[in-house]
Formats: C-alpha cells, structure tokens, sequence
C-alpha cells in the first residue's frame, strides 16, 4: 500500500534537493537541443534505474536495528545538508551531441549522462536514506522518481523560465533546511529510542 504521507514527503525533499543539480541544467540543454519527448525518455528511464538502486540499498539498512537505522539516517542527512549548503554554483557542462536526432540517440544520449553523473548523487543518498527511514520502499521509490522526474520536465521544457524567477541559491537553503530538520529529527529519534 502506498502512503500518499511519505511520498509527498519524498517528492519534496528530492525536489528541491534536485533542482540545483548539475543534471538539471544538462537536462535543460539536451531540451533546447533536441526533441523534449525524446530527452525525457532517456533521462526518465536512467532516474527510475537510480532510484531503483537507492530503494534496495536503504531496504537493506531496515535490517538494522532502528536507533542504528535513526542515527545513521540522521548523520547522513545532516551531510546532505551541510553539502547543499557549502556547494558552490556549478557551471553547465558541454553536452555532446548525437549525430542525429533519432529517438534511440537523442534518448540514449539523456539515459547515458543522467546515469553516469547521477550515480552516487546527493539525491540517490537520501533516497536510500529515506527508504531505510520509513521501511517503505514503494512508497519513497514513487515519491523519489516523481521528483526527479519533475526536475527533469522542468529542466527539459522549462528550465530557462524557472532559473529566472527562481535563485537556485534560495531553493537549495530551502533543501538544505529540510535535510537539516530531517537528520536532527532522527538523531533525536535514535537517542531517545
């Protein structure tokens, strides 16, 4: 059963903690580049994969006993947060070009680079963290993807609009604070547990 709680929750935090991403502005310059359907597949296919992967290493976590599970989830969080907030900008990175646009190489093109730079991300650790937090794999994997899924439409189709109306600086304290709020409030679970 899916928990609308939790996976609200999910997308809020790897919404905002995704939005400052360096993939984010390499999804927005695959879309001015290419068909935006055709980007949105591939980088869709590779968040879901990464999700995948984070959901089954925070359900390996839930074997733990659950101060350690509080405390570790705790500790990384406030990681998280400290890294969101000590970044710095990161300039646009050159995006190769495929040399046509077919579905299958504009799609490959997207799937490749959201694979290769977000593996080991800040936002594929909090999902695992998230999983081990709340035990419910389903519920975080759904609210996880459609985050990552809605940066990746935002960045895709309209990304340039957003970064103007929105100071990537002010949504990634906005992350940070949360990422903050979460790892204290399992520090406190696992010392009072």
């Amino acid at each position: 059963m899916i928990s609308i709680t939790v996976t609200a929750l999910v997308f809020g935090v790897i919404f905002l903690a995704e939005l400052p991403d360096k993939t984010a502005l390499a999804g927005l310059v695959l879309g001015t580049r290419y068909r935006a359907s055709y980007v949105f597949a591939g980088v869709a296919a590779a968040f879901a994969l990464h999700v995948a992967l984070a959901v089954a290493a925070g359900s390996v976590l839930t074997l733990l006993p659950q101060q350690i599970v509080h405390a570790l989830t705790g500790v990384l969080f406030l990681g998280g947060a400290a890294v969101l907030l000590l970044k710095k900008g990161e300039d646009e990175e050159e995006v190769r070009r495929p040399e046509n646009q077919t579905f299958w190489k504009v799609a490959g093109a997207g799937f490749m680079l959201i694979l290769v730079a977000e593996f080991g991300d800040l936002t594929q650790i909090m999902t695992a963290n998230l999983a081990a937090r709340y035990d419910d794999p389903l519920s975080v994997g759904l609210g996880a993807v459609l985050g990552l899924w809605a940066v990746a439409g935002l960045g895709i189709v309209g990304g340039k609009a957003l970064m103007k109306r929105v100071p990537l600086a002010l949504i990634t304290k906005i992350a940070a604070l949360l990422m903050l709020a979460l790892g204290l409030w399992s520090l406190w679970e696992a010392l009072a547990g």
